[in-house]
């Protein structure tokens, strides 16, 4: 494994009885950048992320193979713990799903569970995290309000505050903008490129333009299969299999 590789995805197959859904994917994802998972609809996508921090353990209908190693160490191991493997990973989903307590409580609880009981740290690190997601200014007069009461950009923000209250190495992005307005969809994308500094960034999206803004590193999949990836612009600007190029010109859905 490259030295600046913080996941690699080694032969995995995923299978939903008799049905092949990811086939044979190999794949590698740099450190310290956005990696986009792009293709049309249906094409394995989301599956393929969620394989990532093992939530496919929670489908057991869902049989899988292969390896992917998080700094050299495959999370299929038998001895490996689910719970740590998914905290290294913060995981943002296509809707915001804060929790039915306040602002202040939604950032808290991700400190809680990474171990931190101090009352007085805790609220230095809520504050810092929802800095860290342009978050604080919008709402510091108001942190014990219900998270409900924020707009749907604004939750979408804070539920990424809560996973970075974990401290993961690795943000995992399900299509993040989807629900979002054009606006709060930029911040958030804004704010995945300041913080890829400090984090390995893996997005799920379908949307071209998404990519183009925001990708470092492009993994393209058809119907299960890896068609082609590599950086960002030899991919979006040189595309070597006919399938990226018809995806890319908008002949292939």
């Amino acid at each position: 494994m490259q030295q600046d590789t913080k996941i690699e995805v080694k032969n995995l197959n995923l299978y939903i009885g008799k049905q092949h859904i990811l086939k044979d994917i190999n794949v590698s994802i740099p450190s310290n950048k956005i990696t986009v998972i792009m293709g049309p609809s249906g094409c394995g996508k989301t599956t393929l992320l969620k394989s990532l921090n093992r939530l496919t353990d929670l489908y057991p209908e869902m049989k899988v193979t292969g390896m992917i190693l998080i700094d050299g160490e495959d999370v299929f191991h038998p001895i490996e713990d689910i719970t740590m493997i998914r905290q290294k990973m913060g995981l943002l989903s296509q809707r915001p799903y804060p929790l039915p307590m306040n602002i202040q409580k939604n950032v808290a609880y991700g400190l809680r569970i990474s171990g931190r009981k101090r009352r007085k740290g805790i609220d230095k690190r809520v504050e810092r995290y929802l800095q860290m997601v342009g978050l604080w200014d919008e709402v510091k007069d108001r942190l014990k309000d219900p998270a409900s009461t924020l707009s749907i950009g604004q939750q979408q923000r804070l539920c990424l505050a809560r996973g970075l209250a974990v401290d993961p190495q690795i943000i995992l992005a399900d299509e993040p903008t989807s629900a979002l307005d054009p606006l709060s969809s930029q911040i958030i994308e804004q704010k995945f490129v300041e913080l890829k500094e400090h984090y390995t960034i893996v997005v799920v999206t379908h949307i071209l333009r998404q990519a183009k803004r925001i990708a470092d590193n492009i993994v393209f999949m058809y119907l299960g299969e890896v068609i082609e990836q590599g950086p960002a612009d030899e991919v979006l600007n040189n595309p070597q299999e006919e399938k990226t190029k018809a995806y890319l010109k908008g002949g292939l859905y």
